[in-house]
């Protein structure tokens, strides 16, 4: 499919799955990752560095990409930050986790949308554009993880925004919301908690595997599903029903 996507956190999890998957379906990626390590060794690749945190480096590093000439058809917002700050933690520091979690998981992501959607009406282009959510986004978290829950639940409005104002210029957007993946997060998890904590509430007997995402991604990256536009697409093993 001779499409390009930017999919945000490219480098490892869910996002190296989603690049992957696109790439085996012949699209062009740009990827980003705090890394400068190239993640993948494919001529239809192209790596960018950039700090999600860094309102300045997100403007400097993607919007000349966006806007660029055959720039990208389909936006990917997959990339986030889930940190622990409990309400009984000192005052600043919960704002400055809020504010962390705003910036990366809402700021950014709201930002590339904006630029991607400008781009697509100036060239009349049938845009993609897929946000990354998460199931807190929609049931809420543990108390400690509320500013990762709030922002993801802003993301899901924020893209049914769009899907609602834009259909009619041939613009689709939609959220996908993971429950636990099997990613490095997830592992990390497993050590500390073990894995019948994060799986006891599955209605399957295992934790996601990212490919299932990716496979969902490149369905929706396709065009197949336009009449799906605005919707969140749950992805939890059965732990979250709507």
């Amino acid at each position: 499919m001779d499409k390009t996507a930017l999919v945000t956190g490219s480098s490892r999890g869910i996002g190296n799955a989603i690049t992957q998957a696109l790439l085996n379906a012949n699209f062009h990626v740009i990827g980003t990752s705090r890394s400068s390590i190239d993640p993948f060794n494919n001529p239809r690749y192209q790596h960018i560095s950039v700090n999600l945190g860094n309102e300045a480096e997100v403007v400097q590093k993607l919007k000349t990409v966006i806007f660029q000439k055959n720039g990208p058809e389909v936006i990917i917002n997959n990339a986030g930050i889930f940190e622990e700050s409990s309400f009984t933690s000192e005052d600043q520091d919960w704002i400055n986790n809020y504010n962390k979690h705003i910036q990366v998981n809402l700021l950014s992501p709201s930002l590339t949308s904006k630029w991607a959607i400008e781009s697509w009406l100036i060239n009349q282009t049938n845009g993609v554009l897929i946000n990354i959510s998460s199931r807190a986004g929609s049931r809420g978290d543990t108390q400690e993880y509320a500013a990762y829950a709030a922002t993801k639940g802003a993301l899901n409005a924020f893209t049914k925004s769009i899907a609602r104002s834009y259909g009619k210029n041939g613009i689709t957007a939609y959220t996908i919301s993971p429950g636990f993946v099997r990613t490095d997060m997830a592992i990390n998890s497993m050590e500390v908690y073990g894995e019948d904590y994060l799986t006891k509430d599955l209605a399957l007997n295992e934790i996601t595997p990212p490919e299932d995402i990716a496979e969902l991604c490149l369905l929706l990256a396709s065009g197949k599903l336009k009449h799906a536009t605005g919707q969140n697409f749950h992805v939890n093993s059965g732990s979250y029903l709507i």
